[in-house]
């Protein structure tokens, strides 16, 4: 049985919310946000629960920008979020 939840590993200091678990229309909203260059890495790896390896050789990357453009996207996708919890919901 598959999570409905993913774990982005991101967690803020305070009175911030905590973003470790995700819903994942949220995660996959969120991905689609992204620049492309960020969602392929984030959709392999976040959503798709691929390995780093399968995902950095099917985009044709090495291991270590794949792993640079993952922590971008994960900044990017924790941004978004806070964001969107942030608005009123006549906003959203």
């Amino acid at each position: 049985m598959t999570s409905s939840f993913f774990d982005l590993d991101i967690s803020f200091d305070g009175d911030e919310p905590d973003l470790s678990k995700i819903p994942a229309d949220a995660l996959k909203a969120a991905i689609d946000q992204l620049p492309e260059s960020l969602q392929a890495v984030a959709m392999g790896v976040l959503f798709e629960k691929r390995t780093m390896s399968d995902v950095s050789q099917a985009l044709g990357i090495r291991q270590g920008e794949l792993v640079t453009r993952l922590h971008r996207a994960q900044l990017a996708i924790g941004m978004t979020l806070m964001n969107n919890a942030s608005r009123p919901s006549s906003e959203k």
